[in-house]
């Protein structure tokens, strides 16, 4: 397939794409249609994190693939599926999990469940939160750029500043959810103080409503423990899910604790296609990997390291975040803003970056990229970074 670039006018344009067309990868590595290798510090927005076709994953999909494809959530679940179900709660909440598609659609469920709990109520947002594209999930996702165009919103959603005084005031007796990141990713990798965190519990808990912790991006492993709020010592009710988990498959899950795991009755919520056996056959392999005691602890050790390597480079001025999900503030003073950057970095240093706003470079590595290929990668990202270079 070499040289070979297929045309593809006919989608929708609702991307801002690179002109590279990738055709193969494996761990860290992509290859474009003429056979140019990448280093990939993006992992399609952090969903492969165990790298381009793992070969427990490749190998678990071919595998359920060959035995059973789809049946359908009219009957028991799935070995693969109940298999991944029990992973899930046994290793965080305890309760059940509910499996949807992508992670918009796992926040949707997990809003739904909370109301309906609560026969109706508010659902209260932080700024510069990210929830998803879907009504739900968009209600909640305070961003002027991504909500204008498709008002009015679903009612009941309200949004305050990250503190933990605008919290505490915000959640009161009508308010049926609180759903926060504890990492903010897609608005620049905002770890949010423990305190914030703490006061949402504790104000949910006074007055009965769901405290829902979206870890589509920052669990499984990103941070260096299982699942982000490991680090907080706050655990929430229910527990959004997904990106990561299929190794590259679409799926997503809400997780709940004890007191959510009947959130749900026959008919209450639904998809065709989650818990599918394939997606959840290759996310028992890519749990299997992600649970690694001494992957996680190197994540941690590593992410720490890279974060003060980062810090030293030219024109950084801020580096934010928590194992492999970091961010680089740029100099403002750049003449070049970080989203002509990562273009340029595409282009003339073969490497996959993703910008998260005008001097923001957001970094999110796979776990298993070698100690050989970070130094590679800031060796790279210092020349982009040069002064001489980007002048």
């Amino acid at each position: 397939m070499s040289g070979v670039v297929l045309d593809d006018g006919a989608l929708v344009p609702a991307y801002a794409r690179q002109p590279v067309q990738f055709v193969r990868g494996q761990g860290a590595s992509l290859w474009d249609a003429d056979g140019v290798e990448y280093l990939d510090l993006q992992t399609g927005l952090a969903v492969t994190s165990v790298g381009h076709s793992h070969p427990a994953v490749v190998e678990a999909i071919r595998a359920q693939a060959a035995q059973l494809i789809h049946v359908g959530n009219l009957f028991r679940a799935t070995a693969p599926g109940a298999e991944l179900a029990q992973r899930l709660a046994s290793s965080s909440l305890g309760g059940r999990v509910h499996f949807a598609n992508s992670g918009t659609e796992a926040n949707e469920a997990a809003i739904k469940m909370a109301r309906k709990a609560k026969r109706g109520g508010n659902v209260v947002s932080v700024h510069r939160g990210f929830h998803g594209r879907t009504y739900g999930s968009l209600s909640a996702t305070p961003q002027e750029a991504k909500q204008a165009p498709f008002a009015p919103l679903v009612p009941g959603f309200f949004a305050v500043a990250p503190t933990v005084e605008a919290l505490t005031a915000a959640i009161d007796d009508a308010c049926a959810a609180v759903i926060l990141e504890p990492i903010q990713g897609e608005s620049g990798v905002y770890v949010l103080d423990d305190a914030v965190l703490r006061a949402a519990r504790e104000a949910c808990d006074r007055v009965g409503a769901a405290l829902i912790f979206d870890e589509v991006q920052v669990g499984l492993g990103r941070t260096g423990k299982l699942w982000a709020y490991e680090h907080t010592g706050v655990v929430p009710d229910l527990m959004t899910v997904a990106k990561a988990l299929g190794g590259g498959l679409p799926i997503g899950a809400v997780v709940t604790n004890e007191r959510f795991a009947e959130g749900f009755e026959a008919g209450d919520h639904g998809s065709t296609f989650a818990g599918g056996p394939v997606p959840c056959a290759a996310g028992v392999a890519v749990f299997d990997i992600v649970s690694d005691p001494a992957l996680l602890a190197r994540v941690r050790e590593r992410g720490e390291r890279l974060r003060h390597q980062l810090a030293e480079l030219p024109g950084v001025v801020e580096v934010r975040g928590r194992g492999f999900i970091l961010a680089a503030e740029l100099d403002p003073s750049r003449a070049e803003p970080a989203t002509a950057l990562i273009g340029r970095a595409l282009r003339d240093e073969r490497l996959v970056l993703n910008a998260t706003g005008p001097t923001t470079l957001r970094f999110l590595p796979p776990l298993t990229i070698t100690d050989a290929e970070l130094d590679d990668a800031l060796a790279r990202i210092a020349r982009l970074l040069d002064p001489q270079v980007s002048a």
